[in-house]
């Protein structure tokens, strides 16, 4: 196996053995040969809507498909052979399709007649023997920007399945990730002609992320400031983690009146602010504190897990059998739901002991996303005008436990008095309980909400530029961006197509950066690896 598209790879140049996620090589060799099956659909799907022909049910397995393979979503290799399968089912389904309406089908790339082999131990030397990385180019800096692509691409189908769950499509999205599953399978590209590619997918990633919004807001109501306990009460419990809003409504639903309170973990706490989900009374709060505590937290909580989408790492042995996933979500020997019947869980949940008493930790504050920050934009430009905010750092990003991501609670701990900060994604669990107090009455920590809630801090920066009559690169407004998996790589391409600059990026760069696509990036976008968070504050603050 060789996989490098998460921060926390071996040795900070990939994973030859196993993942450090805990992705084994049979996996990896299945999620690579899937990535290749989908190049084979993409051919006659990019084929087929030259002609007129798309099919939404191929689009949405096409995100499912892809979003499957991002770090830490589906380790169970039975259900990459279902995938592998259905994707060369899809595929011949529209090469008839598109020989029907004279387009053409006689495709020479390999991917385009690959038929799969039998059972997983096949299928994975069939992916082993792809190579599949180290194929995308013999040139280092095109198979740099090629994967800078394909990793871009496993982000905006996460978000994109997000968004299709609740309804909300744009044929655009569907269309780009065809285009570039077959473009990774030309040889001889300059590199002018991939760069144009990459900074399209931060293009369609902005519109997959406005479409999940829509989908979220639309649903469930633009999220207000909400108080959310960090302690617990007395009552049977289900904690929930991962990302999925729909998910967690239809948790809520099926334990209404049964006397079990719900908990979020990890990048559901932005949940709490949405007024069609906080309506619920036994949306109780929020349980444990960071990310990379997961191994500590979870067997404290005495009642079962529901996971939703990627997480960090996958369940401890000694403690998932009282796991359960959900969607694309998978591991082998954890029970997985069918058909969103949490009735399993629910059982379990009233069969264990649940919280026994009454703590209090606190509260943290939600739901300071566009609506509820633009809401007070006066005060907010008042306040700058006035001096009294210098500076807003936006502080976000994935977390993970690889040393040096203490930087950003140093970081946070050490913004001045009178500069506010901004956070969304799971990287907050690092600060997100420091009580920064407020400046006239506006918090100095704004939770904007989850990673792909950084369309809302968009739209906040564009706002305020507008209302200073500036560009957003001209506001008192740095950017310090954690990254640890392909999401936050979409979003990172997102900001860059805007034309966002001095972005301060870490705990470490990604080891598919060539230097001289990192010299591309230092040069038109003044992107810079972290540094030391004084250091950092000086150079910005003066």
């Amino acid at each position: 196996m060789f996989c490098n598209q998460c921060e926390q790879t071996a040795k900070g140049s990939g994973c030859t053995v196993i993942g450090v996620c805990g992705k084994n090589e049979e996996v990896a060799d299945l999620q690579d040969l899937l990535i290749y099956a989908m190049q084979g659909l993409a051919l006659y799907a990019q084929e087929g809507r030259r002609l007129g022909i798309v099919d939404g049910a191929t689009d949405h397995f096409t995100f499912e498909a892809i979003f499957s393979t991002l770090t830490n979503v589906d380790f169970d290799p039975d259900r990459f052979v279902l995938l592998i399968k259905r994707a060369v089912e899809l595929r011949e389904a529209m090469k008839a399709k598109v020989a029907v309406a004279g387009g053409k089908t006689d495709f020479t790339e390999a991917p385009a007649s690959f038929i799969p082999t039998g059972d997983v131990a096949e299928l994975t030397a069939q992916g082993k023997a792809l190579n599949l990385i180290e194929n995308l180019d013999t040139d280092d800096n095109i198979r740099s920007l090629k994967q800078t692509l394909l990793y871009g691409l496993k982000g905006i189908a996460a978000y994109a399945d997000h968004a299709a769950i609740l309804g909300k499509t744009d044929p655009a999205v569907a269309a780009f990730c065809y285009e570039a599953l077959s473009m990774l399978l030309v040889g001889g590209l300059s590199v002018e002609a991939c760069v144009p590619m990459v900074m399209k997918a931060g293009e369609i990633n902005l519109k997959a992320m406005e479409l999940l919004d829509a989908g979220n807001t639309g649903a469930y109501g633009h999220p207000v400031p909400t108080s959310v306990p960090l302690g617990h009460r007395k009552n049977k419990c289900i904690l929930i983690t991962g990302h999925d809003l729909h998910d967690l409504e239809l948790l809520l639903k099926q334990t209404e009146g049964k006397g079990i309170d719900i908990y979020t973990h990890g990048e559901m706490l932005p949940c709490h602010g949405y007024p069609e989900l906080k309506k619920y009374p036994h949306f109780y709060g929020h349980f444990g504190t960071a990310w990379q505590n997961q191994q500590k937290e979870f067997p404290t909580f005495p009642g079962p897990i529901l996971f939703t989408t990627n997480c960090i790492q996958k369940p401890r042995d000694d403690y998932k059998d009282r796991v359960f996933t959900n969607g694309l979500v998978g591991w082998p020997g954890v029970k997985h739901i069918i058909n969103k019947d949490y009735s399993a869980v629910v059982e379990m949940a009233l069969a264990m002991p649940g919280f026994t008493d009454d703590v209090d930790n606190g509260s943290v504050m939600v739901g300071f996303a566009r609506n509820a920050v633009l809401g007070v934009a006066d005060k907010v430009i008042e306040a700058v005008k006035s001096k009294a905010i210098r500076h807003f750092f936006l502080v976000g990003g994935c977390d993970g436990a690889k040393p040096g991501r203490d930087y950003f609670t140093r970081f946070v701990e050490q913004v001045p008095s009178d500069c506010v900060v901004l956070t969304l994604a799971c990287g907050k669990f690092r600060f997100f309980d420091k009580q920064l107090g407020d400046i006239g009455g506006i918090p100095r920590l704004l939770d904007v909400g989850q990673c792909n809630d950084a369309y809302s801090a968009i739209q906040i920066a564009v706002a305020l530029a507008q209302a200073f009559d500036c560009e957003v690169n001209d506001l008192p407004l740095s950017m310090i961006i954690s990254w640890y998996e392909q999401k936050a790589v979409a979003v990172l391409l997102t900001l860059l197509y805007l034309g966002i600059k001095d972005i301060r990026l870490g705990p470490s760069l990604p080891a598919f950066v060539s230097p001289a696509v990192l010299e591309f990036l230092v040069n038109t976008f003044d992107i810079k690896p972290i540094d030391t968070p004084e250091n950092d504050l000086k150079t910005i603050l003066g």
